[in-house]
């Protein structure tokens, strides 16, 4: 009896510490780098300041991250191993559009929940997966939000470049819909290989058409290669990219033509006192000795949030199908000036969409 007590004595440490993992796999290297490094520095955050405090119900949280190199294939390996290998309990930020798409068979066939995707795809919205929970808007609302947004300040020649792939087809309906909402055509269109990109033809578009502003729609260094290209041609349009490049080190890769370019924004103002959200973020970076937060940053925080709440409703022993009945049960949880609502019909989570300019200051207004 007394050897039976030892060692019960000897496993309670084990289960009072025992980790949580959650996995990963976004481009850490290559050309959304910068964007990811700070989605997830954002994230670890509120990650940190959770387990400094014990932890969800006496369980640290461990966030498993793996890099892509922002390559489709890599991404569903990444996420194989993830599953399989390290048994995480969820997916989590996962990073672009191709990407998660490669990763959905994935979810079904492990039962395991795909938390707060770093990507609007419409595709991760509708129709509904039992097994993804969006922690944002899509890219159609933003791209739509920024046409009218053009279309109101009196731009009458709107042109699109858009990368070639599903992340470029998914936002660019939302930038029609917003064409179409104001009567108008595209003043010119011209698509970008995302291996491979090659802005000559569309810089020659974007002179030739005599566009006024011009929405990007594509991803980190070619974003900013193809507005050099842009510049370089002659044209002056203003320039619309949308919230996958909402981050620093965007604007470092932008260098002297970052300042006016306009990008959407789904979360808010990173600067505002006034939202609960944003003050727990700054406090908590501060603390740590960090720099101010940014755009992307507010995403992984905000992101982290869901995550913590659904594993902590979830129970002491969570497992992938009790998060993922946790998470679609969820209403009106407040983040923070912000609820998140999810339900079998729904998993959308939030629906904010909002414009910003890049300052002489490099950084971003509204």
């Amino acid at each position: 009896m007394r050897l039976l007590s030892l060692l019960a004595l000897a496993v309670l440490p084990f289960a009072a510490h025992a980790e949580i993992v959650i996995g990963q796999t976004a481009g850490f290297t290559g050309p959304v780098a910068a964007s990811v490094a700070e989605t997830t520095e954002g994230a670890k955050l509120y990650i940190d300041s959770i387990n400094a405090s014990g932890g969800i119900n006496g369980q640290t949280l461990k966030l498993v991250s793996l890099d892509d190199k922002f390559d489709p294939p890599t991404a569903a390996a990444n996420a194989q191993k993830l599953i399989t290998t390290d048994n995480v309990l969820a997916l989590f930020l996962t990073r672009g559009t191709p990407h998660n798409q490669a990763i959905l068979p994935l979810l079904s066939a492990n039962h395991i929940p795909l938390i707060a995707p770093s990507s609007g795809a419409a595709l991760l919205h509708s129709p509904v997966n039992p097994w993804v929970f969006n922690v944002r808007a899509t890219y159609q609302r933003e791209a739509e939000r920024a046409v009218r947004h053009l279309s109101l300040i009196g731009m009458e020649r709107i042109g699109i470049v858009q990368v070639d792939d599903s992340f470029g087809a998914d936002a660019v309906i939302g930038a029609n819909a917003g064409l179409a909402a104001v009567n108008k055509a595209a003043a010119f269109s011209a698509k970008f290989d995302r291996a491979k990109p090659d802005f000559k033809a569309a810089a020659q578009s974007a002179v030739s058409s005599n566009a006024q502003a011009i929405l990007f729609l594509g991803s980190g260094k070619a974003v900013a290669d193809g507005i050099a290209a842009i510049r370089a041609a002659g044209s002056k349009a203003q320039i619309v990219t949308l919230s996958n490049n909402a981050a620093q080190g965007f604007v470092a890769l932008l260098g002297e033509n970052a300042r006016g370019v306009i990008v959407t924004q789904v979360f808010p103002y990173e600067r505002s006192k006034a939202t609960k959200l944003v003050t727990e973020a700054t406090q908590m970076s501060q603390a740590k000795g960090k720099g101010e937060i940014t755009p992307a940053m507010m995403e992984g925080f905000a992101a982290a949030k869901v995550l913590v709440e659904g594993i902590r409703r979830a129970g002491p022993n969570p497992t992938r199908q009790k998060l993922r009945d946790t998470l679609e049960a969820m209403r009106k949880f407040d983040i923070g000036g912000l609820e998140v609502s999810f339900s079998p019909s729904d998993h959308s989570g939030l629906d904010f969409a909002d414009l910003s300019m890049i300052g002489t200051d490099g950084k971003f207004m509204r």
